[in-house]
């Protein structure tokens, strides 16, 4: 089969990469990448059908580490007694936080992929993605405090929202620019205890 043939899955990865990011994925040429890769566009098409099936293979496995790692501490968090998560908002994100600063500061290409030059593929979503998830464990905590006894101010929906797109964008601007990584473990830290003091402001918490 044409895929086994030494080096050349390889190659087109590497030159794939390159054009996504210097054109971004819609005005990505498939024909370029052939040519830069020493093959044709018919080695494309075997091997990943399309160029989103090309973008896919660069991009899938770091959409999926972040947005897993995310959903697991949101999992966590929501398992926790009320009592527990009532003392520690903030904490587990933040952690969770850090660690997919870490990852991306050791995947800049392919995350820079996703975040910047995704438009036109199913990726392009993953800030709003997770922005809603944070809408969805904001409204589990309330509710969890709630039946605690807690009193917690309603929040308007789309104020959620605004504030939760606007949070993960901050965060992601982290990865975007060339900047060392412990400054941005600096910036990460000041930007958790401004949103984390903010959220807890809103809901009636600090």
């Amino acid at each position: 089969m044409a895929k086994q043939i030494e080096g050349v899955y390889d190659k087109l990865i590497e030159c794939a990469k390159a054009e996504f990011l210097e054109k971004g994925f819609t005005d990505a040429s498939l024909r370029t990448i052939a040519k830069d890769a020493d093959t044709s566009t018919n080695s494309i098409y075997v091997r990943f059908d399309d160029k989103a099936g090309l973008f896919d293979a660069i991009v899938k496995p770091h959409y999926e580490f972040v947005m897993n790692r995310y959903i697991k501490t949101q999992t966590e968090f929501r398992d926790l007694p009320a009592d527990v998560q009532h003392n520690s908002v903030g904490e587990a994100s933040g952690d969770c936080l850090h660690d997919i600063l870490e990852y991306c500061y050791a995947h800049l290409d392919e995350m820079r992929l996703i975040l910047v030059h995704s438009a036109g593929t199913k990726y392009a979503g993953m800030v709003d993605e997770m922005a809603e998830m944070e809408v969805q464990a904001t409204h589990a905590y309330q509710q969890t405090a709630e039946k605690a006894g807690y009193t917690m101010h309603s929040v308007d929906l789309h104020l959620e929202h605004i504030i939760a797109t606007g949070m993960f964008n901050t965060f992601f601007e982290l990865v975007v620019h060339d900047m060392p990584f412990n400054e941005a473990e600096i910036y990460l830290k000041e930007m958790r205890d401004f949103y984390t003091a903010g959220w807890l402001k809103i809901m009636g918490q600090s």
